[in-house]
């Protein structure tokens, strides 16, 4: 039995056209990397993609750094809260783990995420962190993308959906006051956060 909105028009390593607004600083990013003793970790990162790697960044030390030089091997999983049944996995290599270029990505995808020039650290994160942690930028190669989209037509940038079967998706969706602090949600700013592994 086929996967009820699996797209199948495009390269196994490639992302279609269709999902790359989904690489491209997604409302919730997952990735998943795999442990020393083989069980996979997932993180919630931000990601982004620049036309041929999809890039996270992290923190020298962190697990999910130690597990990337360890095994390349990661899977990340990109979606939109508000249309949980359309979303983007892509397996792949980490081909390239450097901190030249780092903070600056970091920064980038502070700002986008918030809405607003902004620097990941006193923006994001308190200043002080600065001090001890140092960012990795890591880019990840596609190797299997699996895009699938059952949310129905919608109007998106004035376009119809090219892939798109069933009723609208809706524009909003009820957020808990507990988790207005998270990018992407509608109608709401980033409020700055606190630093976790």
């Amino acid at each position: 039995m086929p996967t009820i909105g699996l797209l199948n028009d495009h390269p196994p390593g490639e992302i279609p056209a269709s999902h790359r607004d989904l690489a491209q600083c997604p409302p919730v990013a997952a990735l998943t990397t795999v442990t020393p003793g083989g069980y996979p970790q997932t993180s919630v990162v931000w990601c982004d993609f620049d036309g041929q790697c999809l890039r996270v960044n992290t923190m020298r030390g962190f697990a999910k750094e130690q597990n990337m030089r360890r095994n390349p091997r990661v899977t990340l999983l990109c979606y939109d809260p508000c249309r949980p049944v359309r979303c983007l996995e892509v397996r792949g290599m980490v081909t390239e783990m450097t901190e030249a270029g780092a903070a600056e990505h970091l920064d980038a995808l502070a700002s986008k995420y918030a809405g607003q020039p902004v620097r990941f650290f006193g923006g994001a994160i308190p200043a002080s962190f600065a001090q001890t942690e140092t960012p990795v930028l890591c880019r990840i190669r596609p190797a299997h993308v699996v895009a699938l989209d059952a949310t129905g037509p919608t109007q998106r940038d004035g376009e119809e959906g090219k892939h798109r079967t069933g009723p609208p998706a809706t524009e909003t969706s009820p957020v808990p006051p507990s988790h207005l602090d998270l990018p992407g949600w509608p109608c709401h700013s980033m409020e700055p956060k606190k630093a976790t592994r």
